[in-house]
């Protein structure tokens, strides 16, 4: 069992990369050999730093990171999200990612909106114990499907006038997973603090097997010598009534500056990927430019990261 705290993603995930590097032990699921730690809990104390940036060894694609987290919010399963991670296509069944977490949090069972729920039970009763999302379900999940949920849920508490959330995850990929989910929790969590009117608290990941691949292990012992990246991203909010419309204005990108700067740097953010996936690099670079810090700069490191090397479009 691992227990690690730190003030930003970044640090939190070379602190778990070191962790696991030291005390994981071998195991090798569907043949794939991984050094495993089971049981881990992270703290990130100051959640809009959810931003894991570890140049130059871990270089992550920041316009994937936004768009996930968008595609999760709107309670999307649509294959639009392999525009920005093709390799995705890899775990869907007849072109549908089956473990996709949008339905299932704002339409589980095809009706029920977890997130209005859990922001009405804390709004009701802002102690309640109840404030929980489910994800895994084992009625969908047990079916031989390619893709199947690592998270099993979200919990939140409201205490001393703070939002905390705690996520549980059966498993985690620590070296691709990690920094891509810890970017939509932070941004569910800062959200719902938001709908609640209460300020943002710290955020707990608990992971039942966190490892790291083989492949990846060399990497992840380079990245405790990289430059840890701290940058906070500005706050975010919208009214819930607005939720919705918002997230496909931003998937689109027709943001405005009246929809907040972090909401426009989202927006450009996705524009400026789609247009480098269009061959147009230099209005890409544009956009990314122009895109207010820590994603402007993130994505064009990833800009540089993709033109230094011959491995297609990683995650």
């Amino acid at each position: 069992m691992i227990v690690l705290t730190a003030g930003s993603a970044s640090e939190l995930f070379t602190a778990a990369c070191q962790a696991v590097l030291l005390n994981g032990r071998t195991a090798c699921p569907r043949d794939l050999t991984t050094t495993e730690v089971i049981g881990a809990h992270l703290c990130l104390t100051n959640p809009r730093r959810r931003f894991v940036d570890v140049p130059p060894v871990r270089v992550i694609n920041p316009a994937f990171a936004v768009a996930e987290a968008l595609w999760i919010l709107s309670g999307s399963d649509s294959p639009w999200i392999f525009d920005y991670n093709d390799r995705l296509r890899a775990y869907a069944d007849d072109g549908v990612l089956r473990g996709a977490y949008g339905p299932r949090l704002r339409r589980w069972d095809g009706r029920l909106d977890q997130l209005d729920a859990v922001r009405r039970q804390l709004h009701e009763d802002p102690e309640s114990r109840r404030g929980v999302i489910q994800l895994y379900d084992p009625s969908r999940d047990h079916r031989g499907y390619r893709d199947v949920p690592c998270t099993l849920g979200y919990r939140f508490f409201i205490r001393d006038g703070r939002l905390i959330m705690h996520t549980s995850m059966r498993s985690q990929d620590l070296w691709l997973g990690f920094p891509y989910d810890i970017f939509t929790t932070t941004l569910i969590q800062e959200l719902m603090a938001g709908w609640l009117g209460v300020e943002l608290g710290e955020y707990h990941h608990h992971v039942d097997s966190l490892h790291l691949y083989a492949d990846n292990s060399q990497a992840a012992t380079a990245s405790l010598h990289g430059t840890v990246g701290t940058a906070e991203l500005d706050p975010i909010a919208v009214p819930w009534p607005d939720l919705d419309v918002l997230l496909q204005r931003v998937i689109s990108g027709n943001t405005g500056s009246g929809d907040g700067p972090t909401w426009d740097a989202f927006g450009r953010t996705l524009a400026s990927y789609r247009a480098w996936k269009s061959s147009e690099r230099d209005q890409a670079r544009k956009l990314a430019a122009d895109t207010p810090d820590p994603l402007g700069a993130a994505l064009s490191s990833w800009y540089d990261h993709l033109t230094s090397t011959t491995v297609g479009d990683p995650r």
